[in-house]
């Protein structure tokens, strides 16, 4: 199935790329295992969707992968998460949310949970 592509708006290829230079610990360490297809689809970093970025994105599965820290805890916060993310799951995106301290402490099954949602999209 060819992938899916998404309007965005260009101005924000800019503000991606620092992102991509300026990730955090949490992005770093869940980069590492799941670059290069390893978990058998591609992901990408700091993708522009709409008028939002989302911190991964698999085209093929049209899966983002959020980490959400501790700012995410504020309602402010919180409300714009649940906006943007509606926005975006009616243009068809799915999500996945983890715990940025969840990511650090047990990445075994963060990568259980992102396996399990692979599977699950691709119907397993």
């Amino acid at each position: 199935m060819k992938n899916r592509i998404l309007p965005y708006n260009p101005k924000l290829k800019a503000l991606a790329r620092e992102l991509r230079k300026n990730s955090t610990l949490s992005e770093v360490l869940l980069w590492i295992q799941i670059k290069n297809k390893a978990l058998g689809v591609e992901f990408h970093r700091q993708v522009p969707i709409d008028n939002f970025i989302v911190d991964f994105y698999c085209h093929e599965l049209m899966l983002a992968i959020e980490i959400d820290g501790n700012t995410h805890e504020y309602e402010e916060v919180a409300v714009n998460d649940t906006r943007r993310q509606r926005i975006l799951e009616m243009m068809g995106v799915r999500f996945l949310r983890l715990n940025d301290s969840f990511v650090k402490r047990d990445m075994n099954a963060c990568l259980d949970i992102i396996w399990n949602k692979i599977e699950e999209l691709h119907g397993r």
